[in-house]
């Protein structure tokens, strides 16, 4: 058994081939679709994102992303960088078979970056976040249909970036003011609505979130098949609730190599705290590659051109390492 690694996103610069060129070469096996938000509004993830949204719009204003009544430049630009990011990954993967991951913002996190007219997060306005989910549902079916067709061999794993999912469970999105913070969204209001957007995709579905406390629990239970995260910020409060949702089936696509530039340990040091995890947790070592996939700690968009290989490079080898000496 192979122990798998793949990116988590955002890669630096502007050049979609050589993005694409680099992400199929370094993870021969588990490509993903690169975002490169140097390049300005609307390749950023939020603005990506929102391109992808059906008969909702948004533009941008000094303070983020706005709620708009017809389609502008923006979400144009926005459609435009992710038809060309499509058409570079789609070249750099002529006859592919295996595994794709494709990501998108998840509808809380969305949510709660995108402004309502009077500046107001959505968030705060419950009908507006079940427009905004469905919205998203339509715009991810025919995204993942576009991907469908253009690498038909892939087998797609589509991942929903969730990083204020916590912040919405427990009442942490600051108001526009700054003053006060978003009441708190009810945790089965928050679980039915993944699941449902979860249901869009017939294959493997991942959550990724790089912010600390991430929700293992409720998403095991909303139905994800991944769970996407910074391995540092981990605690053993988590444990039980990873134990379970481990032996439940879901995947741990383990962030062990730092995102920004910095030494790199050797792949088998990388790799020890998922280890000591494992046995911290009872189980069977030789389950590890099959349940562990190995990523960057988050994006890699704040990374230098040369780190961003070698990080690259470095998880395909810490992935190895794992499935070779598992103990």
């Amino acid at each position: 058994m192979t122990a798998s690694a793949t990116g988590v996103g955002s890669l630096p610069g502007g050049d979609a081939r050589e993005a694409a060129k680099t992400v199929t070469g370094s993870f021969e096996e588990f490509p993903h679709l690169p975002e490169l938000p140097a390049r300005g509004p609307g390749a950023d993830m939020i603005g990506r994102s929102l391109g992808l949204l059906v008969d909702m719009y948004a533009h941008v204003e000094p303070s983020g992303w706005r709620i708009s009544d017809r389609p502008g430049r923006d979400s144009k630009r926005a459609r435009s960088w992710l038809g060309e990011d499509l058409d570079a990954l789609e070249e750099f993967t002529q006859g592919y078979t295996g595994k794709l991951k494709i990501q998108a913002v998840g509808p809380w996190t969305l949510a709660a970056a995108l402004e309502l007219h009077g500046g107001e997060a959505m968030l705060q306005d419950a009908g507006a976040c079940r427009d905004l989910a469905g919205s998203l549902a339509e715009g991810l079916r025919d995204h993942l249909a576009d991907v469908r067709r253009r690498i038909p061999g892939a087998d797609i794993v589509l991942q929903f970036d969730e990083p204020s999912l916590t912040a919405v469970l427990r009442g942490r999105v600051r108001s526009a003011s700054g003053y006060r913070t978003y009441r708190a969204v009810d945790r089965q209001v928050v679980e039915g609505t993944l699941r449902d957007l979860f249901a869009v995709h017939d294959g493997d579905v991942v959550v990724h979130s790089c912010a600390p406390e991430v929700p293992f629990g409720l998403l095991r239970r909303a139905g994800v098949t991944g769970v996407s995260f910074d391995f540092s910020l981990l605690t053993e409060r988590e444990d039980d609730a990873i134990g379970e949702a481990v032996e439940g089936g879901v995947k741990l696509f383990a962030g062990v190599v730092p995102g920004t530039d910095g030494p790199l340990s050797d792949p088998a040091g990388s790799v020890m705290g998922v280890r000591k995890l494992w046995r911290r947790l009872g189980l069977a070592p030789g389950t590890l590659a099959e349940s562990v996939v190995v990523t960057p700690s988050c994006g890699l968009a704040g990374a230098s051109p040369a780190y961003a290989r070698a990080v690259q490079a470095h998880c395909v080898r810490a992935a190895r390492s794992l499935a070779d000496n598992p103990e």
